[in-house]
């Protein structure tokens, strides 16, 4: 390059680039951490058909400026069984809308005001007291980095009007297929088709690309995106990657399809744009096309999911026969379920994953409180065995939660963020003590009974089983009210302290009682059967302290 500066070229072209991308980060970011809390329940409301699903994926997308974002909260409600696959694949079909908005906004000839956001954002981040209102001054400034970043990318790239090698090479692209590629790998490689779409209006505004040549830029980016989606999904349950295969599908067939029908697609976008008064020429061309290829992305995604969202339930049926279970892939080894380390960037959707990683935890706790009348009242050692090694469950599911909130810990939390944190991390911990006390002291007692001989009365099987019940239910209702954040049921389990402190001492009393009752050896049998009462009512205390974190 003899005419240009080729390193001030390149420097303010990366500079640009690095500034959009460090934009959408700071904005998506932002919006997840304030808007985390509302988008999973704005999913749960409004996915009872396909067409309810799309348009919530068109909201929460358009909302987080993140697809991506949007594809992980969807394998969390797979794999909670809160939404089927086809109706998750209408989700992702709304989301390829709603990340249009970022590009519609873009290509709003706004640049030379960008530093006008930065700069009120910058204001409110530093001045605001609310750590609420410092988050959205952080995505108005990400928003104005956004515009900042393409001013800096259009003005490095205009001296390359005036150079022809690079005008004859941008002419080529406007073949469909090699646009397509381009388009594809440029979007594989910087992980953001929003930057793409940003280069491809800036080469459009100085007059290099034509209309049809960015309808082929804007179908290969709808394909370079799912690349980041995929990647995400590398080493996560088979929900993850159903998911960034459904979207790749979705977007590789409507490129299919429309890659015939580029000259339609121009046409349309024409149409509904504003025309540009002035003479033809590149000016001409350069006024309107950024406008038009917008409108061209926006017309392709919306189309796209048009034709077909009535193939939701044949695309599920392909998705399920192309990554199936396979045989024995299920419970060979207890690991997290719902914990996804891409949400840690969004505490609330985090949080969220949490409890119900956690409710799963006590199911293991709550499984062991369920033998425990079998093993330890009247089974063997084989039992006993048996009992002891279901608490390797519960280690292993309390270790990744842990480890999991300790990583949250380290991102910017809310005061009410940080409080769940501090609770969640007191379940865990009361989980596991529930799991521990079974395989250690429960075990022991159930062990003596054996080596002692040692056999327990009806009576005393009775009173020992009901106390039994009602700390297993408090249990149970301890955990329903974890997982539905229920006050009420939580209120419940606290509430029944009295009931088990009777149920307690009548157990005592029967105890004493039976001291005096002609059995051999009836102080061992009072001494390991004291302790199966005492450890049943601390079984409790814990159930009470999980309830509390939802009274």
């Amino acid at each position: 390059m003899s005419s240009i500066n080729t390193v001030q070229v390149l420097i303010g072209l990366f500079g640009g680039l690095a500034l959009f991308l460090y934009g959408m980060l700071q904005m998506s970011d932002a919006l997840k951490t304030v808007a985390g809390g509302g988008l999973k329940r704005l999913l749960g409301y409004l996915t009872h058909n396909r067409f309810t699903g799309a348009i919530t994926g068109v909201l929460v997308t358009a909302i987080v400026q993140s697809s991506s974002v949007t594809t992980v909260l969807l394998v969390g409600f797979i794999t909670a069984g809160l939404m089927t696959l086809s109706q998750s694949i209408a989700v992702i079909m709304g989301a390829n809308i709603g990340g249009t908005f970022t590009v519609q906004i873009i290509a709003f000839k706004v640049t030379q005001y960008a530093l006008i956001p930065v700069t009120v954002g910058f204001a409110i981040m530093f001045l605001a007291r609310r750590e609420r209102w410092r988050f959205y001054g952080t995505a108005l400034m990400g928003l104005g980095l956004i515009f900042f970043g393409m001013d800096v990318m259009g003005q490095a790239t205009e001296p390359l009007r005036s150079f022809e090698p690079f005008a004859e090479m941008m002419s080529h692209i406007g073949t469909p297929l090699l646009g397509v590629i381009v388009g594809t790998l440029v979007t594989a490689v910087i992980q953001s088709s929003a930057a793409t779409m940003g280069i491809i209006i800036i080469l459009a505004s100085h007059g290099f690309v034509t209309l049809e040549g960015g309808i082929a830029l804007v179908l290969g980016a709808n394909i370079g995106t799912c690349i980041t989606a995929l990647l995400a999904a590398i080493g996560e349950p088979r929900e993850a990657l159903q998911a960034a295969l459904a979207h790749i599908l979705f977007n590789v067939i409507g490129v299919v399809i429309w890659i015939w029908f580029i000259d339609d697609l121009a046409f349309a976008a024409r149409y509904i744009s504003p025309a540009y008064v002035g003479s033809p020429g590149v000016e001409h061309l350069a006024a309107e096309t950024p406008r038009q290829i917008a409108n061209a992305h926006t017309i392709f995604n919306v189309s796209n999911t048009l034709l077909l969202i009535w193939f939701t339930k044949p695309l599920a049926w392909l998705l399920n026969k192309l990554l199936p279970i396979r045989e024995g892939e299920i419970e060979l080894e207890v690991k997290p379920k719902y914990l996804d380390s891409n949400l840690l960037a969004t505490p609330a959707l985090a949080l969220d994953r949490a409890r119900l990683e956690l409710g799963r935890l006590g199911t293991f706790a709550l499984a062991m409180i369920k033998e425990v009348p079998g093993a330890m009242i009247s089974g063997g050692r084989e039992e006993l065995e048996r009992l002891r090694a279901m608490d390797e469950k519960v280690d292993s599911l309390h270790g990744g939660i842990v480890t999991y909130l300790g990583a949250l810990s380290m991102q910017d939390l809310t005061p009410t963020q940080s409080r769940d944190l501090t609770d969640y991390l007191a379940v865990a911990n009361y989980l596991e003590s529930i799991g521990d006390m079974v395989e250690t002291n429960l075990f022991e007692a159930g062990i003596e009974r054996l080596g002692s001989h040692l056999e327990i009365s009806d009576p005393t099987r009775h009173v020992l089983r009901t106390l039994h019940e009602k700390v297993q239910w408090a249990v149970e209702r301890s955990l329903v009210a974890l997982v539905h954040n229920d006050k009420a049921v939580a209120n419940e389990v606290i509430d029944a302290k009295e009931e088990i402190n009777e149920l307690v001492h009548q157990a005592e009393q029967h105890l004493v009682h039976r001291l005096t009752a002609d059995a051999p050896d009836r102080l061992e049998a009072f001494r390991v059967e004291s302790e199966i009462i005492e450890h049943l009512k601390r079984v409790y205390y814990y159930a009470k302290r999980i309830a509390k974190t939802k009274a």
